[in-house]
């Protein structure tokens, strides 16, 4: 034997894998590594195609569940059954005006803020349902169907907006009740439905050449991160949950949450005779939005429209002899009448200016709402007037 040959050397073996090599090569690893790139890739694709607004329109209202009785707002979702989103699309289809418009039908679409809307009114309560109840017909012998399109918040360009998309659903006649509370020309872009349905909007802006900035920096405009999937997680989230909610909603026929109790109006006022920025004496037609009003009457394209100036609280309360109520006082609103009265005969409209015309006792938690019992008067003044256009619509 060579003593100097080792006799226990071993066999040259593989080179063992250091901890990061052996990691690499896990298939649970390589597995995380594919789905963190398609799901980055189906991001981007998300962002680039920006299919939100086409999955607002896959809808299980009017043929699997029914379609609600009032657009979808809802403060608190879990009692309410209902919901606030900004997606129209989504919001509309859920509505039973996106229901197919039978030959026989006299479609009527009514458009406001929470007084129309029926905020702490049963879906039963509300204007649209007594007006429904009446079961006018036309001189032709048409059912005439009333479709509460009114959502809370107070502005002019928010009407807008819900009756621009509102006419692809053929509407025969639209009534528009409004407020001076509507009209500020600060007030348009201070609802959340317009802040978030910028392209729309700005649509409308160019079309009627109304007197709003654009680009006013309220607008919700989305950055392309912001067109992802995670990026649009809540509003994807709200469209399903929307369609969830409609199962409780028809199985209830609850779709607001109803407070035990609440403060009545305001009776005793502050000594303040502004109106916003405005101040006595003369309100002037141009700090007011006259043009988006003009715009509503382009948009109807011809059929009737019906202005109605709401009914509103009259305080008898400490100060009433400057305002009239905690949204109004009395130099601005009167002068408001005026023009608007002014306003819609020039346009050739009709007009219901209806301001006094309920009694304070019959108001719940603001200036504007209604009880039943003032919502169903309400109607009953409205309904002579509607029989009187459908006779002058159908006059030989």
């Amino acid at each position: 034997m060579a003593g100097n040959q080792e006799i226990n050397q071993s066999p040259q073996s593989p080179e063992k894998s250091t901890g990061l090599q052996g990691l690499s090569k896990s298939p649970f690893v390589a597995i995380l590594l594919k789905a963190a790139v398609l799901l980055i890739i189906f991001n981007l694709v998300f962002a680039l195609l920006n299919p939100t607004s086409l999955l607002g329109k896959i809808s299980a209202y009017n043929w699997l569940i029914p379609g609600r009785q009032r657009l979808p707002f809802g403060e608190v979702q879990e009692k309410a059954y209902n919901l606030s989103l900004y997606q129209l699309d989504a919001m509309f289809l859920s509505h039973n005006i996106a229901a197919h418009k039978p030959p026989n039908e006299y479609r009527v679409v009514v458009i406001g803020d929470s007084s129309v809307w029926g905020y702490l009114l049963q879906p039963n309560q509300t204007l649209t349902a007594y007006l429904n109840a009446a079961n006018l017909t036309t001189p032709d012998g048409k059912q005439v169907k009333f479709y509460n399109l009114g959502y809370p918040t107070i502005s002019l360009t928010k009407d807008l907006l819900i009756l621009s998309y509102a006419m692809r659903y053929q509407p025969d006649m639209v009534i528009w009740s409004t407020t001076l509370e509507a009209f500020p020309n600060t007030k348009q872009l201070s609802s959340p439905i317009v802040q978030n349905n910028p392209a729309p909007l700005r649509s409308l802006i160019r079309t009627y050449d109304l007197e709003l900035n654009p680009q006013d920096s309220k607008l919700v405009d989305y950055n392309f991160w912001e067109k992802t999937i995670i990026g649009q997680r809540r509003n994807l989230a709200d469209i399903f949950r929307l369609q969830l909610y409609g199962i409780l909603w028809a199985a209830t026929g609850i779709d607001q949450y109803y407070p035990e109790t609440y403060d009545p109006p305001q009776t005793d006022l502050e000594s303040d005779e502004r109106f916003y920025d405005l101040v006595p004496p003369v309100l002037h037609s141009e700090d007011l939005a006259f043009d988006v009003l003009s715009a509503g009457g382009k948009i109807a394209n011809g059929i009737p429209v019906l202005i109605i100036n709401e009914p509103v609280f009259i305080s008898q309360g400490e100060n009433s002899n400057i305002r009239y109520n905690f949204f109004y006082p009395r130099w601005a609103y009167d002068q408001y009448r005026t023009m608007l009265a002014q306003f819609v005969k020039s346009k050739g409209w009709a007009y219901l200016d209806l301001w006094d015309f309920i009694p304070s006792g019959e108001f719940t938690n603001s200036a504007i709402h209604l009880t039943p019992t003032g919502t169903a008067r309400l109607a009953g003044e409205i309904i002579p007037t509607i029989k009187k256009i459908l006779d002058q619509t159908y006059a030989p």
